[in-house]
């Protein structure tokens, strides 16, 4: 069953490119819309019944555990017996969710940060995705296809929203602009992956594996990487414009992954 598998979430890096913000917590703890985006991440799973989370940690990762370990108190209604300390939870919002968070190191690659959370799962395929980027994708269309495809790992390919409008130019002369651009003409990784526990056979114990160059390279060239095509919303928060950009989405009521 869907709600089995486990969801690994890259949550370990600086997040540099985003702001000052990323000094005090890790990238994927600052909050859109009231909430950590891996909250918004957790919850496009959670849609589709996935249950079991397991968070790959690094940097600050402290304020992940420290989130998770206060979490009960901030979904769920409570009493508190201050003499003796003793809580009482009043209600259960996500009471048959499982988050577990591993310290993966703070300055490893990709590749050993999953290579860290192998022992931590006990299903024949697992989920794995970034701890940035929100999507409308439909997980169990997504790990229908990765089943269909019968290979090691499935990635959603995505066409990015354009950042920049383009010039038009014939034989040098500019004639005219396109203010905005809906969509690029390339693919990329959206970072909604399917992987079989082969996978794992792939990486090592190398702090400086990056996942997404040899390994998966070699995934795809021994033709073992499946596509997953969404044309709808996706959309990564690298930068501060980027996290305006979502802001807005929710505040206006446009957000399509919610």
């Amino acid at each position: 069953m869907i709600g089995d598998i486990p969801v690994l979430i890259l949550a370990g890096g600086f997040g540099t490119r985003i702001g000052e913000e990323t000094q005090s917590k890790p990238k994927p703890m600052i909050e859109i819309g009231g909430k950590p985006i891996l909250l918004h991440i957790m919850e496009i799973y959670l849609k589709v019944g996935v249950r079991r989370f397991i968070i790959l940690g690094g940097y600050k990762i402290e304020y992940i555990k420290n989130f998770f370990i206060n979490f009960p108190f901030y979904v769920n209604d409570f009493s508190i017996d201050l003499g003796s300390g003793e809580f009482t939870l009043l209600s259960q919002r996500h009471p048959d969710i499982t988050v577990t968070v591993l310290d993966t190191g703070l300055k490893s690659q990709t590749g050993f940060r999953i290579f860290s959370a192998r022992d931590y799962i006990d299903t024949e395929d697992f989920f794995l995705t970034y701890g940035d980027g929100v999507s409308d994708i439909d997980i169990s269309k997504l790990y229908a296809a990765h089943k269909a495809a019968g290979k090691i790992g499935t990635v959603t390919a995505v066409l990015p929203p354009a950042r920049y409008g383009a010039l038009q130019v014939r034989s040098n002369d500019v004639i005219g602009f396109s203010e905005k651009l809906d969509r690029s003409e390339s693919l990329i990784s959206g970072g909604f992956f399917v992987f079989d526990r082969a996978v794992f056979d792939y990486l090592s114990d190398d702090a400086d594996l990056i996942f997404e160059r040899n390994p998966l390279e070699t995934i795809a060239n021994q033709g073992q990487l499946n596509a997953f095509f969404h044309e709808g919303f996706w959309q990564s928060m690298d930068t501060l414009r980027d996290r305006v950009y979502l802001e807005k989405l929710i505040e206006e009521g446009k957000a399509p992954w919610l």
